[in-house]
């Protein structure tokens, strides 16, 4: 049987921590930036977890990497 390969659009946009959570990257960081407030551009600094529906999607697109 083939191995699985690694999705790699999910594998640049998903970090898998130490203890196994799934991290991803908040959304609107990325142009208006003048609009928002200082506040709400620092929050968008921090990974967010995934959401628990998402979770095993996202672990099968990792593949290896996801299963920490």
């Amino acid at each position: 049987m083939p191995k699985q390969k690694t999705n790699k659009a999910a594998k640049k946009r998903f970090k898998v921590t130490g203890g196994g959570k799934l991290l991803r990257r908040r959304a609107m960081k990325s142009h208006n930036l003048t609009k928002k407030t200082s506040k709400r551009k620092r929050g968008f600094r921090k990974d967010n977890p995934v959401a628990g529906a998402d979770v095993p999607a996202v672990r099968s697109m990792l593949g290896k990497r996801g299963q920490r």
